[in-house]
């Protein structure tokens, strides 16, 4: 695998004015890594002096050591798992299993002001929904929320890995990269005032990146807290070969020294990242378009530890229709919300890796088997996605259609159930009901609006609906009236109960339409009203057939009596 970063000397020297070229070590360490972090006096000498810099083939990053592919998913616990990531973690997953990869699940839960356990466990819950296992990475705990680790380079929680970023923080001190830094918040923000005034970028210029040996030790006796600054060299340009968008650089004059720990010994995002990395031998980062920033910071953090340098694939945005960011204005954007909606795993999988992907082909619809085998890096595209939610409901419906019966009794059980349509997805009434409720379906709560219509009579709403064409021509005609008659005595008489339950109400409409000399639509349409209650729906021998297994079953059912009490009710009247 080729290294995917270059460190490029503008002015043909190493970092000039930032790295001294004297060959005696300038840092010794203070203390245990923790000194790093609270201030304490210290007898010990100190120096902030600049270290020499490798050379511009020993600063390119190395490829990865081994040539296994290694992919990691990395979310900040501080909300629900949000579709951008979600596809972060889809593509990750896909690349992984394509190649015979590992994909690994992290937790970057520093920021303990937001990030919480309740969003760490929901986060997991969400991936596990989504089918995307992981083979390294925390896992599902007991009610306690006690969780437990796969693998073997964890631990997987940054939140428990400080003792990793302070150690290599202080060897980023003891080689000349990095330093501490004593500022107070007070002259940061007069700093970056100044900066205002005079129109320069907002780099730190503060006094501490060439601060004395005697000046540093004044102020660490004193017990003044300070934070640890990363030694940006000068005159330096980085560039990466990203999958996705091509050759990407900056120059390092546009960055300012920034901070890798914080006062009170936190570490910070961009540091993490590249340890985590590093530590855990990521090949490929894939991850959104809006961390391209971010890799400056980083590729200088793997340069100075002489880490390896992952590959890079930075995807496109997921932009809302009118192309803003997909915020909840829009509507449901946390997988935990399409869950509730009724969306299957495999539908948004399949949406999902649609975002910014395709294989080349008009196919849209695949298995998760499918897009693991078809899935490749070099098929993602650069421009943002659009979330089309139509889009998404109709993949959906694909979906939910394409099941066998018994795995939509499984989808469709629960959701009939709490609406009090059923008890399971195993009743009798709902089994016979799946080929009429699978037609249209595109969510399972569709399933439950078209149960309803059929264990329900709502013909009395239906004749004196105005907008309803249909009835309004039968009733003007006397066809409604007409087979409402003829229907009711053939309840009465016993027939119109076995035609149902022998499944031949075709031949009784055939009897009936020969009596009122009438057929087509002049027959059925009226004979849909009277016997459904509505002028539209699936076949009406089958939905009465749901009816009568579900009366007594389902307390909302009207069954064939009582419907056929109130035709009567309406047909003495008329």
């Amino acid at each position: 695998m080729m290294a995917s970063a270059r460190f490029v000397h503008t002015h043909g020297r190493h970092h000039g004015g930032y790295f001294s070229s004297r060959s005696r070590p300038l840092f010794c360490r203070v203390g245990r890594p923790s000194s790093l972090i609270m201030a304490a006096a210290s007898s010990t000498a100190v120096s902030q002096s600049k270290a020499a810099a490798p050379s511009s083939s020993a600063a390119a990053a190395a490829s990865p050591s081994s040539s296994a592919i290694r992919v990691r998913f990395a979310p900040s616990p501080t909300g629900n798992l949000h579709v951008g990531g979600a596809r972060t973690a889809l593509f990750n997953w896909l690349y992984a299993r394509n190649n015979g990869g590992t994909f690994v699940v992290r937790i970057e839960d520093t920021d303990t002001a937001r990030s919480t356990r309740e969003s760490e466990q929901a986060m997991i819950r969400d991936l596990r929904w989504l089918g995307l296992d992981w083979d390294e990475g925390p896992q599902d705990g007991d009610e306690d929320n006690e969780v437990g680790v796969l693998g073997e380079k964890g631990p997987y929680r940054q939140s428990e890995r400080t003792t990793i970023y302070q150690e290599l923080a202080q060897q980023l001190i003891d080689e000349g990269h990095a330093y501490r830094c004593f500022c107070t918040n007070e002259e940061l923000e007069a700093m970056k005032a100044e900066a205002e005034e005079k129109k320069l970028p907002p780099i730190y210029r503060g006094p501490w990146a060439n601060a004395t040996e005697e000046e540093v030790q004044a102020k660490l006796d004193a017990g003044e807290t300070y934070a640890v600054r990363f030694r940006v060299p000068k005159d330096d340009r980085v560039e990466i070969d990203d999958i996705v968008r091509g050759r990407v650089g900056w120059d390092t004059n546009t960055l300012g020294d920034f901070v890798i720990l914080r006062s009170n010994g936190l570490p910070v995002y961009n540091f993490c990242v590249a340890v985590d990395d590093a530590k855990m031998e990521i090949s490929h980062v894939i991850r959104a378009e809006e961390h391209l920033p971010n890799t400056l910071r980083q590729a200088l953090v793997y340069r100075a530890l002489g880490f390896p340098m992952p590959t890079f694939a930075h995807c496109s945005l997921i932009l809302a229709p009118d192309r803003s960011k997909l915020s909840k204005r829009h509507g449901a954007t946390s997988v935990g919300q399409f869950k509730e909606l009724g969306y299957l795993p495999e539908a948004m999988n399949n949406y999902l890796a649609m975002l910014g992907w395709n294989d080349g082909t008009e196919k849209e619809i695949y298995t998760v088997e499918e897009l693991s085998e078809a899935f490749s890096l070099d098929r993602i595209t650069k421009s943002p996605a659009i979330f089309d939610l139509d889009k998404l409901k109709w993949m959906n419906g694909q979906h939910l259609r394409a099941l066998d019966d018994s795995a939509l009794a499984d989808v469709l059980g629960p959701v009939l159930s709490s609406k009090g349509l059923a008890s399971s997805g195993s009743d009798e009434h709902v089994v016979v009901a799946l080929p009429l409720l699978r037609e249209k379906l595109e969510l399972a709560e569709d399933a439950t609006d078209e149960m309803s219509a059929m264990l329900g009579y709502s013909f009395e709403d239906t004749i004196a609906n105005a907008s309803d064409k249909n009835c309004q021509k039968e009733l003007e005609s006397g066809g409604l009236k007409k087979v409402a008659d003829a229907m009711l005595a053939r309840h009465a008489d016993g027939s119109l109960g076995a035609a149902i339950s022998e499944g031949n109400l075709k031949g009784l409409l055939k009897d009936v339409g020969k009596e009122l000399e009438l057929k087509g639509k002049g027959l059925f349409m009226p004979t849909r009203i009277v016997l459904t209650g509505r002028s539209s729906g699936p076949d009406v021998g089958e939905q009465l057939r749901v009816v009568s297994l579900a009366e007594g079953a389902v307390d909302v059912c009207v069954g064939l009596d009582a419907r056929m009490e109130r035709l009567k009710a309406w047909a003495d009247s008329a």
